[in-house]
């Protein structure tokens, strides 16, 4: 798209603005369009969260707004927080987001086959698990499969 707005010539007398933007696919508009830019409010409290990310990477948008309000003193809109948050600095946290363990009533519930049975030798029976593990620079799943009657036996029941 610069491009092509880079390639109309105003100086050009036999052929109009208007026709080059025509031929280029371009909104005239476009051309005399110039980006405002973010405030100077706003490019000191990107910098203030950007520092606070750096040392709480799990904050969100809301509590960095609780952070900036309360703690810092800047009187600012929850709504200039997100967009600054997401939409501009892309930041994100590091925590998983709600209802990650929330079940969806349209999947089929399997019944649990393992009521009734004894379990008398290895590699009869096995369990997994995952975990989320939040790092310095991310996160990480964890996974463990269990033999049952290794578990049984360690934990003595």
């Amino acid at each position: 798209m610069k491009e092509r707005r880079k390639m109309v010539d105003r100086s050009n007398l036999s052929l109009s603005i208007r026709k080059q933007c025509e031929l280029l696919g371009l909104h005239r508009s476009g051309l005399y369009y110039k980006p405002k830019g973010e405030s100077d409010l706003n490019l000191e409290l990107m910098h203030l969260m950007d520092a606070h990310y750096l040392e709480h990477p799990y904050k969100g948008a809301r509590r960095m707004h609780v952070w900036l309000k309360y703690d810092m003193g800047y009187e600012v809109s929850q709504n200039r927080i997100e967009r600054l948050y997401y939409k501009v600095m892309c930041l994100r946290s590091l925590l998983p987001g709600p209802h990650t363990s929330k079940r969806n009533k349209e999947h089929k519930v399997y019944p649990y086959l393992l009521n009734g049975l004894e379990v008398v030798r290895s590699n009869q029976v096995w369990q997994t698990d995952i975990t989320f593990v939040p790092m310095a620079k991310g996160f990480m799943y964890l996974t463990a499969v269990i033999d049952v009657l290794v578990v049984v036996f360690l934990l003595g029941t």
